[in-house]
């Protein structure tokens, strides 16, 4: 790599902060205010203006600014030419849209850099909280410029856990009273923020999460000391053909077998 294209690289994490910010702030502007919302996919997913905004933002900061790099976000339709990119941004404008339609504030401006699969810069902003999450490869995941880490409880004692009723249905029962269900959380990617930051002992992901939920939160729930895997301990691999993925497991590292063996039987094949 060229000295120009690694000086590049370092700056990456710089840009998608700044390119967040600024979204979110737009976003900001509709919240709670009764923004236009359409619905897609069949009326299952609604879609506001303000993700309209957000969207046009970030594609106007971080396309002119990284002309070569490929762009996939949820509210831009999807070009198959991004397949043929090394490093791409992936952006969800604001995830969590109908908790931000509901007036709830955990909602967050989701942007990673990918690069040959995997996220190598990544930031969630929430502004409606005022929190900023960022990690890259090689450094620290921060919440406002501090060190974050996962939870260190120990497996046996009560585990926080983001997850959907019917995911915990073939847990042993003696493993399924170690398990507090945590309160609904309306944007998966803030849900893996909270995993990073030690409020929650894991969350896992029902099938059909796209990329653009997951790469930014992936990133710094690794930095954090934690994984976001599916149910056979893989890591994610990002800008594929399928943008969805089944379903996965976000917890710490020293929590992730045990999750795991509960979920063994819900594997694929």
């Amino acid at each position: 790599m060229s000295d120009i294209a690694e000086a590049g690289r370092q700056n990456d994490l710089e840009l998608i902060v700044d390119a967040a910010r600024q979204a979110g702030e737009i976003a900001l502007r509709y919240f709670r205010r009764e923004p236009e919302v359409w619905w897609k996919n069949e009326g299952r997913s609604p879609v506001s203006a303000a993700d309209f905004a957000a969207n046009e933002a970030l594609a106007s900061i971080l396309r002119s600014a990284r002309p070569n790099y490929g762009w996939l976000s949820e509210e831009t339709d999807d070009d198959p030419a991004r397949l043929n990119s090394e490093t791409l941004f992936v952006v969800d404008p604001i995830d969590g849209t109908r908790g931000f339609i509901a007036g709830l504030e955990m909602w967050c401006v989701s942007v990673a850099v990918v690069t040959n699969g995997r996220p190598t810069a990544g930031v969630l902003y929430a502004p409606a909280l005022g929190e900023l999450f960022t990690a890259e490869t090689g450094g620290p995941a921060l919440k406002n410029g501090t060190p974050i880490g996962v939870s260190d409880r120990p497996a046996t004692e009560m585990q926080r856990l983001a997850t959907a009723e019917e995911m915990l249905s073939g847990f042993d029962p003696d493993f399924r009273k170690t398990i507090e269900r945590a309160k609904h959380v309306p944007s998966l990617a803030y849900r893996l923020a909270m995993v990073a930051d030690g409020r929650l002992e894991g969350t896992l992901v029902k099938r059909d999460s796209h990329d653009w939920d997951l790469a930014a939160a992936d990133l710094i729930l690794e930095r954090a000391g934690g994984a976001l895997v599916d149910l056979s301990g893989h890591a994610l691999n990002y800008n594929r053909p399928e943008l969805s993925h089944g379903e996965l497991c976000g917890a710490p590292a020293a929590h992730l077998e045990a999750f795991l063996r509960q979920l063994s039987h819900r594997r694929d094949g």
